[in-house]
């Protein structure tokens, strides 16, 4: 065996180039050039184009000043002073005579026409969150774009755990979980879970992603539970101080949104007045999602313009009840109502009293989006006799609306 191929069967050794005010060349302007000039120009090289001509992209980069391009071919001493270069003209002469030419100068070579010719290998490359992801499989470079991809994902949707230790922030996360599916978190509310060394959850967030943490991570169970005991918001907000003072990443996991009935804002109050920082992530709120899931639109073209999502922990007749129910039983929408199992009859009676039909549709539906959720269909002059009779309980959410009788025609691809 030569020398040579001993050369090309050997492994490629991985390194990260900081090419920052460092003179890089490339030599051609076409396509290949417009995919590897952008990561250079971010990486802070003083790039240098040869080429005759350049695609529009690589036109505007020159144009806008990213680089400087020289318009002629290729010519013995292009590249002298260069810390690395990338060869992709369609000249094979020209690529040669310049592969030749970095080997003399010991410049590090990219050929986009002859890898085995090349003293360096463009990785398959992919970067969040600060990581850059570089994926090299020898000559099958599918299979490299097919690694980073799913590295890149697992990253992305915090599938892949890979906790940041250095110059890491200790805070607190407000991550809004979704309406039941673990499915639902967001993207971003997956990955700070990964991250996180102390997890304050509720019962209505997406409990199947606390079964993924680490053994390490310490997980509080808010409590806050219907029927059962409470954990008074105060305790809640001072366990969130606490952990964060004590230097540790703290996520707290609500069921829906932060911001929508969660006593987010009290929470990012109680975070702000403590000086600890705080990052609120949206969730998808049950009040569209869970009706979505039972086959329900909460508007429909003819049928609905505008809905409303109104809290029913307090009844009509409350006097801590902010909601004018008249107004909202003259509307033509759609009214959404979260946490109202419990107070659905006054509710009901309240809104018939004040003008709504007795015979508008209604649905509730128990645990949406959960493999135990079910829907439970009638009027507003039933409702109440309805959820007793099918024992229903929280969570569920109630839609009240012409919109319950458009969707009975595709619920039952949605149960």
């Amino acid at each position: 065996m030569t020398a040579a191929e001993d050369r090309n069967d050997a492994p490629a050794y991985p390194v990260g180039l900081r090419l920052t005010g460092r003179r890089v060349v490339v030599l051609g302007g076409g396509q290949v050039a417009q995919r590897r000039l952008p990561p250079l120009v971010a990486a802070g090289a003083d790039v240098v184009l040869v080429s005759p001509s350049a695609t529009p992209s690589v036109d505007a980069m020159a144009a806008a000043g990213e680089i400087r391009w020289e318009r002629r071919r290729y010519r013995p001493g292009d590249l002298a002073d260069a810390w690395y270069a990338l060869i992709a003209t369609t000249d094979p002469e020209a690529n040669a005579a310049a592969s030749a030419e970095a080997e003399e100068r010991r410049v590090w070579c990219v050929r986009s026409d002859d890898a085995e010719a090349a003293t360096a290998w463009t990785p398959a490359t992919g970067r969040t969150e600060g990581v850059t992801v570089a994926v090299l499989t020898g000559r099958d470079p599918r299979r490299s774009a097919a690694v980073r991809d799913a590295i890149v994902e697992g990253l992305r949707d915090g599938s892949l755990a890979a906790p940041q230790h250095r110059g890491r922030t200790p805070g607190v996360a407000l991550v809004g979980g979704g309406p039941g599916d673990p499915d639902l978190i967001t993207v971003r509310g997956r990955r700070l879970l990964a991250e996180a060394d102390v997890v304050i959850a509720d019962r209505l967030g997406p409990r199947d992603l606390l079964d993924e943490l680490p053994p390490h991570v310490e997980v509080i169970d808010a409590a806050k539970i219907p029927y059962g005991r409470a954990m008074a918001q105060e305790a809640i907000n001072a366990a969130l101080i606490e952990h964060a003072k004590a230097g540790k990443a703290v996520v707290r996991l609500k069921g829906g949104d932060p911001y929508v009935f969660g006593r987010g804002m009290e929470e990012a109050e109680a975070l702000a007045e403590a000086g600890i920082p705080c990052t609120v992530v949206p969730g998808i709120s049950s009040s569209i999602s869970v009706p979505a899931a039972a086959g329900i639109p909460v508007t429909h073209r003819g049928v609905a313009h505008e809905f409303t999502v109104v809290s029913g922990h307090v009844a009509p007749e409350d006097p801590r009840s902010l909601v004018d129910w008249a107004a909202l039983a003259r509307l033509r929408g759609t009214l959404v109502l979260l946490m109202a199992v419990e107070r659905i009859g006054p509710i009901a009676a309240a809104l018939v009293a004040h003008g709504r039909g007795a015979d508008t549709p209604v649905a509730v539906i128990q645990e949406g989006t959960t493999a135990a959720q079910r829907r439970v269909d009638a009027t507003l002059a039933t409702v109440a006799e309805r959820v007793a009779a099918e024992g229903v309980r929280p969570p569920a959410v109630i839609v009240i609306g012409e919109v319950v009788a458009v969707g009975e025609r595709v619920t039952s691809g949605n149960q």
